[in-house]
């Protein structure tokens, strides 16, 4: 894909679909293109395959290319597919060359997760990696301890279409992009909605979604809001989505992907629970609370009947 086209598509919403598992725990492959599919449909501007909402560090190599695949599959050219990548380095070209072999737009490289890794040598990461993948790159930047230095290098190169900044460190965001050259790579907020106001008014454009699974029409009408920078409406929605995103915090964020994925199999679409070490279930309690703000969200018209959602699952297939 065209960087300028992907760039573009990462100033919308980037949505994260879960992965889902069959009855044996194994990835199913043909639920996961539903999920796509249903995402897609709603409009999102960016889906990311294999993003952390879709447990990319749980899944093997292999699964990881069979979600790329439903994902191009489900999708069905109505949207980017951005390809998530990473591990080694060589573990991560060689899923770049993958992506586009078969039919991704990009890919995104998750933060490398090694106890050792330096800042600077992250961003030696992320830039040999945009060397050598056939497909634009959007650098995923979650850990601390990196300077305006590192952000600009990586905002200048040619085949870097994005970071996602997904710390809450607002100066050094700011600064950056202050900082890097407005041609060059887009600073798309990395922590979902609850965010997104803050760092829209610090210079990002676009954000990162999960709650896309569940409530793509919410996500869209904070970008929309975002857009016309109605600060107030979306900070209004945001308060919406907060109990949801909340629930997500808990055990550390452990919970970030259950509450995504019971949401979903509430609406009709089982897909499994998420895999250890996340936490693979809500308790009962919880559970409940969840399905309450769900129950809320559908009454206002905010999300999907959950028949809806069974009849587009089923279209879907």
């Amino acid at each position: 894909m065209n960087i300028a086209i992907l760039r573009q598509a990462l100033t919308g919403v980037s949505g994260v679909p879960v992965t889902a598992y069959d009855g044996k725990g194994a990835v199913e492959a043909r639920f996961t293109a539903m999920i796509y599919a249903r995402v897609a449909t709603a409009g999102i501007h960016n889906i990311v395959a294999a993003g952390n909402t879709g447990e990319f560090y749980a899944l093997t190599p292999q699964e990881i290319r069979t979600v790329h695949e439903a994902a191009v599959s489900g999708v069905d050219g109505k949207a980017p597919v951005t390809a998530a990548i990473g591990r080694s380095l060589r573990e991560a070209i060689g899923m770049a060359k993958d992506a586009a072999a078969i039919g991704a737009s990009a890919v995104m490289s998750h933060q490398p997760v090694d106890p050792f890794a330096a800042p600077s040598a992250q961003i030696d990461y992320f830039c040999a990696l945009a060397e050598a993948s056939p497909l634009p790159l959007v650098a995923y930047v979650r850990a601390d301890g990196f300077t305006v230095e590192d952000m600009v290098r990586l905002a200048k190169h040619g085949n870097i279409a994005g970071i996602k900044f997904a710390t809450p460190d607002l100066m050094l965001l700011s600064r950056s992009i202050a900082a890097s050259d407005p041609t060059g790579a887009l600073f798309v907020c990395g922590l979902a909605e609850s965010w997104a106001p803050a760092f829209a008014a610090a210079g990002a454009r676009g954000f990162t979604s999960g709650l896309v699974n569940v409530a793509p029409e919410l996500s869209l009408a904070v970008h929309h809001a975002l857009e016309k920078g109605d600060f107030e409406t979306a900070r209004a929605i945001v308060n919406r989505l907060e109990p949801f995103e909340r629930m997500r915090t808990k055990f550390r964020n452990g919970a970030n992907v259950t509450v995504v994925k019971e949401a979903v199999t509430h609406s009709g679409l089982n897909v499994g629970p998420v895999r250890v070490p996340g936490l693979p279930l809500l308790d009962e309690h919880d559970r409940q609370d969840l399905f309450r703000l769900l129950e809320d969200w559908e009454r206002a018209g905010n999300i999907h009947t959950r028949s809806d959602q069974q009849a587009s699952a089923k279209a879907a297939g």
